[in-house]
C-alpha cells in the first residue's frame, strides 16, 4: 500500500488513511437507505435497489482509489434520482430512464477521455451553475416535504400545509430537529444517525415497521435480477435531447464543483489551480453511471461529502478504497435498509437540500444580468417539478438579458446553441 498509494510522499500514513475513509462512509451512507426510497416510486424493486445502490458506489469508489488516488467516494447522486423518479420515469418508464442513465454516462465517458468537458465548463457562467445546484436543493426538499406528507396539494392554494399531527409528518419533523441540531454541532455522519434515530422512534407509533429478529436486520443481499440490464435504449433515444441533455449537465457540473471546491481546500490543486488528476476522475465518474445504470440504479456521481473524510487528514486513494470496502460490508445489511420508512429518509432530502442552497451565496445578486437567469432556474424547478425544465428556462433567460443589456459578448457561443435547444424544448 506503500508503494501503490504514496503514502510517504503525501505525508500520510495507513491509519490516517483508513480513519478518513470511515469518515467518509459514515457522511454519505445515507444514500443506501435514501435512494431506494426515492426510486421505488417508480415502481422498481426496492430490495434490488439497495443492492444496486450499493454496488455502485462501492466499485466506482474503489475504481477512483485505484484509478486517481484521490481520496473521493462515489453513490446515486442526490438530485439526479429525483429527476429519475419523478421527471423522466412517470412520463417514460424506469427502463427508458435507465437507458437514458446510460447514455449520459458513456457521453460523460467519451468527454473526459477527450477533454471536451473543460470547454464545456468554460462555455456555462458560473451563475448558472451555482443556480443549478440550489435549484436542485429545493426541489430534493420539496420532494422530501410532500413523501412526508408535510406538503400537501390543495385545489385553492395549489400547496398547503398538511397534517403534521399524525404519524407519518410528525415522525418527519422530529426526525428533521433531531438531524438539524447533529449537523449544528458538526457531528459525523449527522444524515445518517438521524436516519437511524428517525426510524427507531417511528418503531413507537406504527410508522417503522418493528423487526422480529436479528435475521431482519442482517442478511444476504437481495438478488439484482428485477433491474439488472433492464434499461430500453430505443425508448431512451426517443425521449428527446433536453432529458439527456440534463443529466449529463447535473452530473458533469456537480462532479467538476465537487472535485475542484474539494482539491482547492485540501491543497490538491498545481500553481495552475488544476487538479492534475481530474481526466482520470471524470472518466471514472463517467464509468460509474454507465455501470449504475447497467446494474439499475441512476446516476452515479462524486461526492462532497468526501471532503469530511478529506478534513480527517484524507489524501490518496487509500481513503476512497477504505470507503469502497466498507460500502460492499454493508451489502449484508440489506434488510436493515429495507425497513427504513419514507418518513425516516425526508428529514435527509430536506437537509441535503439546505447544503446545496448554499450555491446561491456564489451568485452576483447585484448584477440583474446574472440574477434574473439564475433565479429562473432556481425557480422553475421546483414549481414545475422537474430540474429539465429549470435549467432550459436559465439557458433561454441568460442571453436574453445579456444581449438585451448590450452585452452580447459575455455569453459563449455554445450559450446560444444551448438557447435554441432550450428553447426547442419546451415549444417542440
Amino acid at each position: 500500500m506503500e508503494n501503490f498509494f504514496k503514502l510517504k510522499e503525501h505525508k500520510t500514513n495507513i491509519k490516517t488513511e483508513i480513519i478518513a475513509g470511515i469518515t467518509t462512509f459514515m457522511t454519505m451512507a445515507y444514500i443506501i437507505f435514501v435512494n431506494p426510497d426515492i426510486l421505488s416510486a417508480t415502481g422498481m424493486d426496492k430490495p434490488a435497489l439497495v443492492t444496486a445502490t450499493i454496488i455502485a458506489a462501492a466499485i466506482s469508489t474503489i475504481l477512483m482509489g485505484l484509478v486517481t488516488n484521490l481520496p473521493f467516494a462515489l453513490a446515486s447522486g442526490m438530485g439526479l434520482n429525483a429527476f429519475f423518479a419523478f421527471t423522466v420515469a412517470p412520463e417514460y418508464g424506469w427502463e427508458a430512464a435507465l437507458g437514458a442513465v446510460l447514455i449520459s454516462g458513456v457521453v460523460f465517458f467519451l468527454f473526459g477521455i477527450f477533454g471536451i468537458i473543460d470547454q464545456i465548463d468554460k462555455a456555462v457562467p458560473t451563475s448558472l451553475k451555482r443556480a443549478v445546484a440550489a435549484g436542485i436543493g429545493l426541489f430534493i426538499a420539496l420532494i422530501g416535504l410532500t413523501n412526508a406528507g408535510i406538503i400537501v396539494s390543495n385545489p385553492d392554494t395549489v400547496v398547503a400545509l398538511g397534517e403534521i399531527k399524525a404519524a407519518g409528518p410528525a415522525v418527519t419533523l422530529l426526525g428533521l430537529m433531531i438531524t438539524a441540531i447533529l449537523m449544528a454541532l458538526k457531528v459525523k455522519g449527522a444524515i445518517l444517525i438521524g436516519i437511524l434515530i428517525t426510524t427507531v422512534i417511528g418503531m413507537f407509533n406504527g410508522v417503522t415497521q418493528v423487526p422480529q429478529s436479528f435475521g431482519d436486520l442482517v442478511g444476504a443481499p437481495a438478488s439484482l435480477a428485477p433491474i439488472l440490464f433492464k434499461l430500453d435504449l430505443g425508448a431512451a433515444f426517443k425521449m428527446g435531447f433536453m432529458v439527456i441533455f440534463s443529466l449529463l449537465f447535473v452530473d458533469i457540473f456537480d462532479t467538476l464543483g465537487t472535485l475542484m471546491g474539494t482539491s482547492a481546500r485540501a491543497g490538491f490543486l498545481n500553481k495552475e489551480g488544476r487538479l492534475p488528476q481530474m481526466r482520470s476522475a471524470m472518466i471514472v465518474d463517467g464509468f460509474g453511471t454507465a455501470f449504475g445504470a447497467l446494474l439499475g440504479t441512476s446516476t452515479v456521481t462524486t461526492y462532497v461529502e468526501s471532503s469530511a473524510g478529506i478534513s480527517e487528514g484524507g489524501k490518496t486513494g487509500l481513503t476512497a478504497v477504505t470507503t469502497g470496502v466498507l460500502f460492499l460490508l454493508a451489502l449484508f445489511f440489506t434488510p436493515l435498509a429495507l425497513i427504513v420508512p419514507g418518513a425516516a429518509t425526508a428529514p435527509a432530502l430536506v437537509i441535503v437540500g439546505v447544503l446545496m442552497m448554499g450555491a446561491v451565496t456564489d451568485i452576483d445578486f447585484n448584477d440583474f444580468t446574472e440574477a434574473f437567469p439564475a433565479f429562473v432556474a432556481i425557480a422553475v424547478m421546483p414549481f414545475t417539478f422537474s430540474i429539465a425544465h429549470g435549467i432550459a428556462a436559465g439557458f433561454i433567460a441568460y442571453p436574453l438579458v445579456k444581449v438585451a443589456a448590450r452585452r452580447a459578448k459575455e455569453v459563449h457561443w455554445f450559450g446560444y446553441i444551448l438557447f435554441a435547444i432550450s428553447l426547442a424544448h419546451f415549444l417542440l
